[in-house]
Formats: structure tokens, C-alpha cells, sequence
């Protein structure tokens, strides 16, 4: 093959010692071409990715734009004739198209107006898509690793260094081909400044959680266990990591690559963020870009800008060569520094303590598996459980929100020796009634009228989901079911007007600072004069009730005090009100209303909320 006889001469004149782990089974080459023979790059016949390059000549976005606006068109026409069941259909499915992209809807004009009208067409039809999606929020996500090391301002490469890497080549087992020239030192001695060590020592210490299942993959995939090391650039090994350009997961896959591989991901689910699922379609892939170009350095330049990329910078030039590549500057100025900083991280990962850095592990979480048959809240788990919403949550980084998706056999995470409390505790559930309801284990001396309370339910209400009689008591131990329901949340657009600050628009709408930034991609502290602002208003999201007063005590000091009201007893508080708070993110705290807060306060009603107010809290 051509490119053997390319790579052949490469690394010749680069003088770098290539070594070739698990190669395909070799063909027989021609005769050597001239070093400067500009021959295609020999392709396989079967690949699971389109090579042409024609094929990427239409931008990704217009054919989202198009898709989702014929689905969105034939809910339309659906409508029209009547046929809610169809509209709600191809409504549902145009949402599907949006949140699943990874593009964002104000990445592109037309994404945002077909948002807006897919939010009119969901009150319609009351379709349950994301726009009108109530109780469940996107599970937060981390910045990625890779986007953090391509920031950093690289120190000159020290020569003691060098030779300290030279001589490690010499002691520690690989089995990938590594290196120590100009390139690779520069991030060796990055690594081993404060920031730099900050970042190997938090990424050596989450491999100890996935180490033994990646390797245990890579071996069954066939592919270089070294190879670990390009997930702790890429990520980590933070399974919820999202890179700057949509990418996710420990080994940040784009949409469209982890779809050729298999990796579903839908409105619920992004199995990106399934680390064993992810490790494997990403050996996968890892494995076939070897078997089309035959070198673990120009496969880590592919997986980094694509094939094609990597394809084009060869047949420029010739070369089949990825340093050679790299000083004639013909691939992305990314791609050009990703294979230096996963051979600087492999020397330092196989032997830390040479470049002063001190690892402690984390060791793999010993989990249950339960098959779920339909979807379950999390909340939901955690009360039939015991364990915490934010362990659960790690435990399943695969789900976008705090549910699981509607389908059979979803796989779900609980901490080793909770399947049974589950198993049982879910079962008085109904299962229609499971994205919504919660479970509450009666403390000593605790009444239904204040267990209501806490959840905003009415005591009529919780009486009739556990079968209880008017003003029966439940003894402490008992687990009720608690019959909560989401607020409904609907889609508004502000126009920002001379004067309005951020404060007082999420005042105005019930909303907190910090959404409303985040809905709108907002940076500083000043509300963007002219903006139009997507907000989510009308709804009222209940905390976690054990999680709710931990918050309490950490946002802020409350005095408290206690009264009768009604043959029932009450809590007053007195909360100082801190810069940047809303009404409604206090309410959410303390769990009350705005509504409430504004009848306890009456000075509200003259002005808006200000910082070192003191407000009264009846709760």
C-alpha cells in the first residue's frame, strides 16, 4: 500500500520510533514512491463513516433546520385537518430533532424561531416535549478537560526534563508509540506547573473509578490499552463533560460520530455519557481509523479533527507523517498540540512521582443493577432507596434529566444493596404516577398536615393516595406515597427596555438570576438593552426535602420562631436578602410562595426586592 511506503519514509526522517500495536493483517506494497508523491491515502472498502468529501460540502445546521420545519409543517397540516393525535406526533418529533442536535437553538436564527413556535404548538396540543417539559431540568454538566489544556500558556520546555522523560521511555511499558521532542516537552513542563499538576493529579485520581473497566474494553476491542490516556485529556474522566464545541462524555464524542456508533441519544438518554458504552464505541472507532491509516499518531489526530481532515493534510503533502504534518501546519491548530498533549500525559501518568505528582485513586462504585420497565423519577429512586439524588445522578450520567426514559430494560445504577428496598418500596407506586410521585418515610412525631406542607400537596390529597381515612395519623417508619404534580411551565419571550435590570425581570417572572442567565447565554451582570429573552415562566420546582434545608443553612442565617395557626402549628422566619436573590429563589428555598412571601411582606408591594431586605417567612 501507498501509505505504508508514507509512513515508512515519515518515520525515517522524523527519526521518531513508531511502534505498531495489534495491526490489521498486512497487503503487500508497491514499489516506494517519492517521498513527495502527493497518492491518495488508501481507504478501506467498508468504513462506518462517509469519506467523501463531498459529502460534507452542506452545513450540518441547514439540514436540522430543514428536518425539523417539515416535521413541525406536517404537525401543522395535522392539526388542521384534526388529527391532534398526529400533530402531537410530529410536534413531539420536531422537539426530538431539537434537543438531540447538539446544536444550540440560538446558535442559528431559524433554529430559535422554529423553538418559538414549536413552544405555541405544545399549548396547543399539550404535547409533553421540551419545550413544555415541567419537572425534569437538564442534569448539570462539567467543562471538558481538553478545552482547559488548550487554554493554558505553555512554559519553554526544560531540557532536564527531557532528559528525565528520555530516560522513563526507557523503564516504563507501552504500548503505544511515544516520544519526547519540542512539542511533546512543552506539555511535560506544563504539567508539572501548579495549574498543569491541578489537572493530570484531578484526572489520575477519577481513572482509579473507570481504569480496570476501560482497559478490560480496550483489550476486548483489540486496541492499545495506552489508549486510556486520550480519555484523560479529552475529559478526566468526567462522564458528563461537554466541550466548548458540543461534545460529551469521557471521550467527548460529537453527535454525529457516537450515532455511527451506536450511542443513542434522545430528549431523556445521552449514552455519550454511558462511560462503558462510550469506551467501547469509542475503541471501535479508535480501531477502524487504525485500520485506515496504520498509525496510532495520525488515528489520535483523526479522532481529534475527523478522518477526512487528516486524509486531506496527507494527500497535500505527501506525508503520512503526523510531526511531519504538524511543522508544515496543514492540520487544525488544535489537532496540531492533541497528540503532544496525550504523549506528555501518558509519560506523566506512568510514573507521577517523577514529575512531583502525588495520586490517590478513586476506587470503582460498587452498584446494584435493576432492570426498569418504565420511567421512574429519580427523586422517586432516591426515596425508595435512601440513597442521594446526586449519587444516583453519577452513578447514570447517561440520563440528560432526573428521569428514565420511557422504554423497557433500561439498566439503571442504584449503590450496592438497595435493589431490594426498590424493588419493594416502588412497587406501592402506581406505575402511571411514577415521573411525579414521591415517597416520604414518617419521622417521630410528624404529622400528615406538615408533611403536606413540605410537599405543596393538599392533606385531602395525600390521605386519598395512601388510603387513609379524614385525620388518621401514620405511625413513624410508615412510607407514604406522596401525590406531588409539576407546575406547568410556559414558554415566554421579554424584550429587555431601558432601565430593566436582571433582578427585576426574574422578579417579575418568578424565575432565578441564575436560569435566567443561563436560558440566555448571558455572561455579565447587566441585562442586555433590546434582547429578546427566552424565559420559562410560571412554575414552582420543590427541593429535595432533605437536601432543602442543608441549602437553607448555607445560603443564609434565618431566625426562627414558632406560632398557631389554625390548630396548626407554623414557622416564622427572618431571612437578610443577599445580592442577586429573587423572591422566587427564596421561596424555592425556604419552600414556601411568592405569594406568600409578598402577604408576610408588605412592603413589597410599593417596590421590588432589594439586597438587605429582611424579609418575614411563614411557612
Amino acid at each position: 500500500m501507498a501509505a505504508a511506503t508514507l509512513l515508512l519514509i515519515g518515520c525515517q526522517e522524523t527519526g521518531s520510533q513508531k511502534v505498531q500495536v495489534r495491526p490489521p493483517a498486512p497487503a503487500p506494497a508497491p514499489a516506494a514512491a517519492p517521498l513527495n508523491a502527493r497518492q491518495p491515502l488508501p481507504l478501506p472498502e467498508r468504513l462506518p463513516y462517509a469519506t467523501s468529501l463531498s459529502s460534507y460540502t452542506r452545513p450540518l445546521v441547514d439540514i436540522l433546520v430543514e428536518r425539523v420545519k417539515a416535521s413541525f409543517e406536517e404537525g401543522e397540516r395535522a392539526y388542521r385537518a384534526g388529527d391532534t393525535e398526529g400533530a402531537t406526533a410530529h410536534f413531539q418529533s420536531a422537539v426530538d430533532l431539537m434537543v438531540s442536535n447538539g446544536f444550540q437553538a440560538d446558535s442559528d436564527p431559524r433554529l430559535a424561531a422554529l423553538f418559538d413556535r414549536l413552544g405555541e404548538a405544545g399549548r396547543l396540543v399539550n404535547f409533553a416535549g421540551a419545550v413544555e417539559s415541567a419537572d425534569e431540568e437538564e442534569t448539570p454538566s462539567e467543562p471538558a478537560a481538553i478545552d482547559e489544556i488548550a487554554d493554558a500558556t505553555l512554559p519553554e520546555g526544560d531540557p532536564g526534563l527531557a532528559a528525565k522523560a528520555q530516560r522513563e521511555l526507557l523503564g516504563v511499558p507501552h504500548d503505544l508509540p511515544l516520544t519526547v521532542n519540542d512539542s511533546v516537552l512543552q506539555y511535560l513542563s506544563f504539567f508539572t506547573t501548579q495549574r498543569g499538576k491541578a489537572i493530570v493529579e484531578h484526572g489520575l485520581a477519577r481513572a482509579g473509578r473507570y481504569r480496570e473497566m476501560i482497559e478490560r474494553v480496550l483489550d476486548q476491542e483489540g486496541v492499545p490499552r495506552d489508549l486510556i490516556y486520550l480519555a484523560q485529556a479529552e475529559s478526566a474522566f468526567q462522564p458528563r463533560a461537554v466541550s466548548r464545541a458540543g461534545a460529551r462524555g469521557i471521550w467527548q464524542f460529537m453527535p454525529f460520530r457516537g450515532e455511527q456508533y451506536d450511542l443513542e441519544r434522545n430528549y431523556w438518554l445521552d449514552e455519550r455519557s454511558d462511560p462503558e458504552k462510550a469506551t467501547r464505541a469509542a475503541a471501535r472507532h479508535l480501531r477502524d481509523l487504525y485500520g485506515m491509516f496504520g498509525d496510532w499518531y495520525l488515528v489520535m489526530a483523526a479522532y481529534n479533527s475527523g478522518p477526512l481532515n487528516v486524509i486531506k493534510a496527507v494527500e497535500h503533502t505527501g506525508y503520512a507523517d503526523f510531526w511531519e504534518l504538524q511543522k508544515r501546519g496543514v492540520l487544525p491548530k488544535q489537532t496540531q498540540n492533541y497528540v503532544p498533549i496525550i504523549v506528555a500525559l501518558a509519560l506523566v501518568a506512568k510514573d507521577p512521582a517523577l514529575y512531583g505528582i502525588e495520586v490517590d485513586p478513586e476506587k470503582p462504585s460498587e452498584t446494584d443493577l435493576v432492570s426498569v420497565q418504565q420511567a421512574v423519577s429519580l427523586r422517586l429512586v432516591a426515596d425508595a432507596t435512601g440513597a442521594d439524588l446526586d449519587e444516583l445522578q453519577q452513578l447514570n450520567p447517561q440520563l440528560v434529566r432526573d428521569r428514565t426514559p420511557a422504554q423497557d430494560g433500561f439498566a439503571l445504577r442504584l449503590p450496592a444493596g438497595t435493589a431490594g428496598d426498590f424493588q419493594r418500596n416502588i412497587e406501592q407506586v402506581p406505575e402511571e404516577k411514577r415521573t411525579s410521585w414521591r415517597l416520604h418515610k414518617v419521622a417521630d412525631g410528624e404529622t400528615l398536615a406538615e408533611i403536606a406542607r413540605r410537599y405543596r400537596v393538599t392533606l385531602s390529597a395525600l390521605e386519598a393516595a395512601n388510603h387513609l381515612d379524614a385525620h388518621a395519623a401514620a405511625p413513624a417508619g410508615f412510607l407514604l406515597n406522596v401525590p406531588t404534580a409539576p407546575p406547568v411551565i410556559r414558554l415566554v419571550r421579554y424584550r429587555v427596555r431601558r432601565g430593566d435590570t436582571l433582578d427585576g425581570i426574574a422578579g417579575r417572572f418568578e424565575v432565578s438570576v441564575a436560569d435566567l442567565k443561563r436560558w440566555n447565554h448571558i455572561r455579565g451582570t447587566q441585562a442586555p438593552r433590546g434582547a429578546s429573552l427566552r424565559i420559562y415562566a410560571g412554575g414552582f420546582g420543590t427541593e429535595d426535602s432533605r437536601s432543602g434545608a442543608k441549602s437553607a443553612q448555607k445560603r443564609g442565617p434565618a431566625v426562627k420562631s414558632a406560632s398557631v395557626r389554625g390548630g396548626q402549628e407554623s414557622e416564622k422566619l427572618e431571612y437578610r436578602v443577599k445580592p442577586g436573590e429573587t423572591l422566587y429563589s427564596i421561596a424555592r428555598r425556604y419552600q414556601t410562595t411568592v405569594d406568600a412571601l409578598r402577604q408576610s411582606n408588605p412592603f413589597l408591594a410599593n417596590r421590588s426586592l432589594q439586597a438587605g431586605d429582611l424579609l418575614a417567612i411563614q411557612r
